[in-house]
């Protein structure tokens, strides 16, 4: 595949299965409801790409010197990743819209300027994305913006989430040891059997309505400095 040029191809609802793309630049491409399967991405970058509702299954996009895929000013509304490998990627001023990561290694990731938000008129909008058991250790997420989405088991150990918008997020069985949270808004998100050794409620710009177990008591107080005594 690496021979061919790829600029301003239509590619729409097309499947590619085992197929190995190396040092190819994806600039332009529409692969909106492609399917990949077992493919891998060798030095690649996709720059206003259209990946919208396509499906990427047993994908490997590996990094190079803590360096991985590039995406960029590309259209991922819908898409789908399962069991998908791309460690140190690079995803900035992306659509992510309702995108579902399910199994995913983003190991040191990066998201910078990206969006999943979706308009519904002048004073309505809808935030929406899943990230299921994905390993999102050492990844940079500040300031972004997952209210109400969901992150139920993943992983985020050592995971920047400096004044993210987790209002209502599904946080649930997490590993948060070490996340940065600092100026994060955690009201009405659900932390139950979540790893949060560490959390420091006084940090959080908002924890409202936080959804915990009673297990889980004694680590947010220990937190705050209150002894807690048995009865």
């Amino acid at each position: 595949m690496s021979g061919i040029d790829w600029r301003d191809r239509d590619c729409t609802d097309s499947s590619f299965i085992g197929e190995v793309f190396e040092d190819i630049q994806f600039n332009h491409t529409i692969f909106a409801g492609a399917t990949f399967r077992r493919c891998r991405f060798e030095r690649c970058r996709f720059s206003h790409a259209d990946l919208q509702e396509s499906r990427f299954e047993d994908c490997q996009f590996p990094a190079e010197a803590s360096k991985g895929v590039e995406i960029a000013f590309s259209d991922l509304r819908e898409a789908r990743l399962v069991k998908c490998a791309l460690p140190f990627a690079r995803i900035e001023r992306s659509d992510l819209y309702a995108v579902e990561m399910e199994e995913c290694n983003l190991l040191g990731a990066r998201f910078e300027k990206v969006g999943f938000v979706r308009s519904l008129s002048r004073t309505s909008t809808m935030t929406r994305a899943t990230f299921r058991r994905c390993n999102l250790e050492l990844a940079q997420m500040a300031e972004i913006n997952l209210a109400s989405c969901k992150l139920t088991g993943s992983r985020l150990r050592e995971t920047d989430l400096s004044l993210a918008n987790l209002t209502d997020a599904d946080l649930s069985d997490c590993d948060l040891f070490q996340a940065v949270l600092d100026g994060a808004k955690l009201g009405g998100a659900d932390l139950r059997g979540a790893d949060i050794s560490g959390l420091d409620l006084t940090r959080l710009a908002g924890y409202r309505n936080l959804k915990i177990t009673q297990g889980q008591q004694h680590i947010l107080l220990s937190g705050l400095g209150i002894k807690v005594e048995p009865d």
